[in-house]
């Protein structure tokens, strides 16, 4: 046990990690959110035209407490920029430069946030088709949000879910998230895992009550599920979940040797993703 907690530890802190900045054609942006500020990078192509040119794009949503400057979500920006497929991640409320507090952080308000990018991407004239790529926590959000664009008759083209993490639902039942225990019917204002980051009550309770494999049902289209046999942080069976859930339009690839954050063989899970995608849009 105190291993895994120490590999645990690891693997979190490893998603502080700045990753060499992607150097295709960037942009920083802002779009306004209902939380504020939603902090954007738009990588395209190099030598992409908005003008006279047309691109997909995948929005890229990273995991709690990382952002989207922090491993792995810019190696996905790079592989996609480097086949011609265009990507805009984000840093969710609370996170990175995004504005908000990350006590005040829920899943909802996260699904909110991811709307209002895939609406900003949506009015922009050069762009033709658009996929959804999550990671850990963000796995969950990209998943809920293809549902409900789903039940919208919005479906994005294609869905790649790393290393999804559904279990954030049973840990907060549990009254147990990373090393923070807690009441999970009656949760303090706020707790703190591992002693720094904080998750409020609000998000305690409000993750309890999640239909999330109920709501990502809906979307119809296929689905990538890319999973690490090393995970210590988000058991396999929340793939294999999915991957039920989804039924013959799901793969699932278990990765041999890649743990949480994906601090190895991330080139190859990279080009898991990009090939997905590059089959995808070609449709």
């Amino acid at each position: 046990m105190m291993r895994q907690n120490i590999l645990a530890i690891v693997s979190l802190l490893m998603q502080f990690m700045p990753l060499q900045a992607c150097t295709r054609n960037e942009q920083k942006i802002d779009l306004a959110g209902p939380q504020g500020k939603i902090a954007c990078t738009l990588t395209l192509p190099k030598d992409f035209d908005p003008a006279t040119d047309q691109v997909p794009m995948v929005i890229l949503m990273h995991g709690i407490f990382a952002s989207k400057d922090l491993i792995p979500i810019p190696s996905f920006a790079k592989g996609l920029a480097e086949v011609g497929i265009a990507s805009i991640r984000l840093d969710f409320n609370g996170h990175g430069k995004s504005e908000g507090r990350m006590q005040d952080m829920t899943i909802e308000k996260e699904l909110t946030d991811a709307r209002a990018v895939w609406d900003y991407v949506q009015s922009l004239p050069y762009v033709s088709r658009v996929g959804l790529l999550g990671h850990s926590q963000g796995g969950v959000i990209a998943s809920m949000t293809a549902g409900r664009l789903a039940a919208e008759q919005q479906e994005p083209a294609g869905v790649v879910l790393v290393a999804p993490g559904s279990v954030i639902k049973e840990a907060c039942q549990g009254g147990k998230f990373f090393n923070a225990r807690f009441d999970p019917q009656n949760p303090p204002e706020y707790i703190r895992c591992w002693g720094v980051m904080k998750l409020g009550r609000e998000y305690l309770l409000t993750t309890q009550q999640l239909d999330i494999f109920g709501t990502a049902a809906a979307y119809q289209g296929p689905v990538l599920l890319l999973h690490g046999d090393k995970d210590k942080i988000v058991p396999l069976w929340c793939s294999e979940k999915y991957l039920e859930t989804y039924g013959d339009r799901a793969a699932l690839r278990v990765i041999p040797g890649v743990n949480h954050t994906i601090t190895t063989r991330r080139k190859k899970v990279v080009r898991y993703a990009v090939d997905f995608f590059r089959q995808v849009f070609d449709k």
